[in-house]
């Protein structure tokens, strides 16, 4: 039994990219993913290994709250994902830093409909940006994504904090917020994955 949030994560990525892997390429992005089935159907799962990132964020100091099925996995969740999503506080004073983790693990960033952003503080604001890392691609959000009536901003406050024994800092939203943001969204994946965290 994997009790600790990072070793959950860093297992299910794990399989994540050996299923992948058997699977091989389908041509299908992030922004294509199955509403029941989520990324893990996806050529993001091809790789899949959002600690380059996480580790970029912790070196710059960044305060991006985990959110989406990794969170979900890092409270216990047993379905896999092909992707990272993280909220920020959209605040215009710490977006270089954001910015900045982005650029050093090579990320790309893009709008809502995947056309390129360049790789600048100012893009970072819009209320969703989508990024691709060598890793990891998902969506970064900040509180102005509407999210069905949900208020995502509280979540900054209530989010946890996991610890590895390097160093490395990960925030992730909270358990009760993340059925929250699920059952607001509404997707059958949502649904499902919401059902689940509340049946631990």
């Amino acid at each position: 039994m994997i009790d600790e949030p990072l070793d959950r994560l860093r297992a299910a990525a794990r399989r994540t990219r050996e299923l992948a892997l058997e699977r091989g390429a389908t041509g299908v992005g992030h922004e294509d993913a199955d509403d029941d089935a989520g990324t893990i159907g996806t050529d993001g799962a091809l790789g899949f290994d959002p600690f380059p990132l996480l580790e970029a964020l912790h070196r710059h100091g960044v305060r991006a709250v985990v959110i989406g099925q990794v969170a979900g996995i890092m409270h216990g969740s047993a379905e896999l994902t092909g992707d990272l999503d993280l909220l920020w506080d959209g605040v215009p004073a710490h977006a270089p830093a954001l910015a900045a983790a982005f650029a050093s693990a090579g990320a790309r960033l893009g709008d809502e409909t995947g056309r390129p952003l360049a790789a600048h503080p100012d893009s970072l604001l819009r209320p969703k940006v989508r990024f691709t890392s060598p890793g990891a691609g998902g969506d970064c959000c900040t509180p102005a994504l509407p999210w069905g009536g949900f208020r995502v901003r509280d979540c900054l406050d209530r989010a946890l904090t996991a610890t590895g024994p390097d160093g490395l800092e990960v925030h992730y939203v909270s358990r009760d917020d993340l059925i929250g943001m699920r059952r607001a969204l509404g997707r059958p994946k949502d649904l499902r994955r919401a059902a689940e965290l509340e049946a631990r």
